[in-house]
């Protein structure tokens, strides 16, 4: 007989509990209390190489229990239901099939927004922030016209327009359905009266002369690093955001030739690049004619943003 109504509860109903991806672990937590089953995913999550299992535990306990915190239920195991369990266990499942965290709660955390993460996206990180940093840092709110080229999740776009109020944007992405999210990023910023999204590749078909400020976080991992990425970038983000070619600077050799044409006299530019691509993405931002060149670290110290400006005769 069943000793709890946790045990019950999947009992009765085995044969639609077991379709559901988390059912091996509903299975194995049977009996347990919470923080029994919380020590029980942290090693199942070390087990299949997240370093950070202590951490995703936590985030997606978190998850499943809010608005009570972790400390509330196990003080008061009636806040802990087998509901609770399941849903936990179905989240788990896929984290243990290495599919990033973001994607599993289908948000994440990027400067002072929460944006909506897919699959169709890359992950926005914490070494971009610096890009954004170092925009702040240098434009003034003086009203600007500015350009997001390969938006993806429309993270950059999202996080400047919402310092800068007078500040309007543009987002250009080839896929549809990164601009999708996009859009509903921008939708649940507020944000939609000041920005814009155009399917299209890089700076083809817009206007000469038309931006104050171009940012773009491009793909700039060589094609033959992709294979030995951690899973979760190269088994579930998309390649079109993460293939740079041969040597990882396609993009830059694509975007950096049209700042002349793209940027107003004096307009600012600002490159997210590879912590061992900074000479090379300078060296092609001189040959095409800018200037102000500066070279910007992230958290950790390494070269993440080239920064620099139009001279007051580009085109």
């Amino acid at each position: 007989m069943p000793s709890t109504p946790f045990e019950a509860a999947v009992q009765s109903n085995a044969a639609e509990q077991a379709k559901r991806p988390g059912f091996p672990l509903v299975q194995a937590w049977q009996g347990m209390e919470l923080g029994t089953i919380r020590r029980h995913l942290v090693a199942a999550l070390g087990s299949v190489g997240i370093d950070e299992a202590e951490d995703d535990a936590r985030f997606l306990i978190a998850d499943v229990l809010a608005p009570v915190s972790l400390a509330q239920a196990l003080a008061d195991p009636a806040l802990w239901s087998w509901q609770a369990a399941a849903r936990l266990a179905d989240l788990a499942a896929l984290r243990l099939e290495r599919v990033p965290l973001s994607q599993v709660l289908g948000s994440k955390p990027f400067w002072t927004l929460d944006l909506k993460v897919t699959r169709d996206v890359l992950t926005p990180r914490a070494d971009t922030e610096a890009l954004v940093e170092a925009v702040l840092e240098r434009c003034d709110h003086t009203p600007h016209h500015m350009l997001d080229l390969g938006t993806g999740s429309g993270a950059i776009l999202a996080a400047l327009l919402s310092e800068r109020p007078g500040w309007t944007g543009q987002g250009v992405d080839l896929s549809p359905a990164a601009l999708a999210v996009a859009k509903g990023n921008l939708e649940a910023c507020e944000l939609t009266r000041r920005a814009t999204l155009v399917q299209g590749r890089w700076g083809d078909g817009l206007g000469d002369h038309g931006f104050d400020l171009i940012v773009s976080n491009p793909p700039y991992i060589a094609s033959d690093v992709l294979a030995g990425l951690e899973p979760e970038v190269r088994d579930h983000e998309p390649a079109l955001a993460l293939d740079g070619g041969e040597d990882g600077l396609d993009a830059y050799r694509v975007i950096i030739a049209d700042l002349p044409r793209l940027l107003r006299p004096g307009g600012s530019f600002a490159l997210e690049i590879g912590f061992d691509q900074a000479a090379a993405v300078m060296a092609l931002v001189q040959a095409a004619g800018l200037s102000a060149l500066e070279c910007l670290p992230d958290l950790a110290g390494h070269d993440r943003v080239v920064f620099g400006r139009a001279g007051s005769g580009n085109g």
